[in-house]
């Protein structure tokens, strides 16, 4: 009976009925859970560090962190890439552009709000040095907000894309073909350490967004899927990955100022080739995933990854106080466990507390439609890609 109870609160609390009963492209609810699985990685990483702890004394959880890092945010960009023709054509311009400003700009704009608050109110115990201006730096220069650059860089990127694709005609296969030239761009803004604020990440990372549009049609096709489900794809892959990313790790380990950011900012054509590699291995193993049904809890992972991303550094900060100062807890192996699952899971249980207890203007402007209700507009038949939910993509 105890056991009963605990799975059903489970499946309430994390909402894993609905999500793996509904119509969703499996494959890309599991690739989105793995990468916010390893970009909770990092930020755990980065919350335990100059907090007195030695964290070089465990150097396989520095390498590990080296190494798992490059393809884990063009993956998203490239994900999102993929719904944008879909999400034109039944929304047009304008309705795509408000959608994104909805999904998007707004968490952004809320969570951030909410973060750097927080941080200004305890900075006289923390000395994390955040001003006032970290505000407006929300828009104009979001890497000093630290992870509130993806959300920036992801609502412009959309959004320019949208309107270049509509209003200036310009096929996936040409904006492939800017995206080159604007990650050729910020290549050089990189290896002259120039400051052009978000519009270096919005230029770096419109080629991923670019790559997803380019390569929907393929990855989207059932027929296409059942073939990328293969071992004969995932092995040969897997090795080219190791080396790659072995290289990548020994770059980054000896990167200077730059530090794990060296590849990226230093040896610009390396990062993309590994980043899409890294990409292409992590869809592979989430077709597997998806023909086995294997690794399920990933899909709900997965489906909370926008409101994981938003709240992930609030949690684990919170979380590693607790640990560090109340219960005096040092033991890194033990810290980082905790505070990367706690910054993982809380998340997820929050957002469905807010959703059931109607907090939905956390999340989103527009008050969400009931399920019932927005299936039934979509259809019985509708395709997975339309009964998409608000998340990450």
């Amino acid at each position: 009976m105890f056991s009963f109870i605990v799975n059903l609160l489970g499946m309430k609390i994390f909402n894993t009925k609905s999500i793996l009963t509904e119509k969703r492209w499996v494959w890309i609810d599991s690739d989105k859970g793995i990468s916010i699985i390893l970009v909770g990685f990092g930020h755990c990483l980065a919350t335990l560090q100059n907090h007195g702890l030695d964290l070089n004394s465990y150097p396989l959880i520095t390498y590990l962190s080296v190494f798992l890092y490059g393809f884990r945010m063009p993956l998203f960009f490239i994900v999102s890439g993929i719904f944008i023709s879909g999400g034109l054509k039944k929304k047009g311009l304008n309705g795509y552009s408000v959608y994104r400003a909805d999904t998007i700009f707004y968490p952004l704009l809320v969570w951030g709000i909410i973060e750097i608050t927080l941080s200004l109110l305890t900075s006289r115990f923390t000395h994390n040095n955040t001003t006032i201006s970290n505000y407006f730096d929300l828009l104009i220069d979001a890497r000093k907000t630290g992870h509130f650059w993806y959300l920036n860089a992801l609502f412009f990127i959309s959004v320019l894309y949208a309107f270049t694709r509509i209003a200036l005609k310009i096929k996936p296969a040409k904006q492939f073909i800017l995206g080159l030239a604007l990650y050729a761009v910020s290549a050089y803004i990189h290896i002259n350490y120039l400051n052009a604020g978000s519009l270096t990440d919005i230029f770096e990372y419109y080629i991923f967004f670019s790559i997803g549009d380019l390569i929907s049609n393929t990855v989207l096709d059932q027929e296409n899927v059942r073939r990328f489900s293969s071992f004969k794809i995932f092995f040969p892959l897997l090795a080219v990955f190791l080396i790659l990313q072995y290289r990548f790790t020994q770059y980054n380990m000896q990167g200077g100022p730059d530090g794990i950011n060296y590849v990226e900012h230093q040896m610009p054509l390396f990062f993309l080739v590994e980043a899409l590699v890294g990409c292409t291995i992590s869809v592979n193993f989430s077709f597997l995933l998806q023909k086995y049904n294997a690794l399920r809890f990933l899909r709900v992972i997965g489906f909370h990854s926008l409101y994981i991303y938003c709240m992930q550094i609030i949690v684990m900060t919170i979380t590693r106080t607790i640990l560090l100062n109340f219960l005096k807890i040092t033991n890194v192996p033990l810290l980082v466990t905790v505070i990367w699952t706690s910054g993982v899971v809380i998340p997820i249980v929050i957002y469905n507390l807010c959703m059931k207890f109607n907090m939905w203007w956390l999340f989103t402007f527009k008050k969400p439609k009931p399920k019932i209700q927005a299936f039934a507009e979509n259809g019985n038949n509708a395709p997975y890609a339309t009964l998409l939910k608000p998340s990450i993509n």
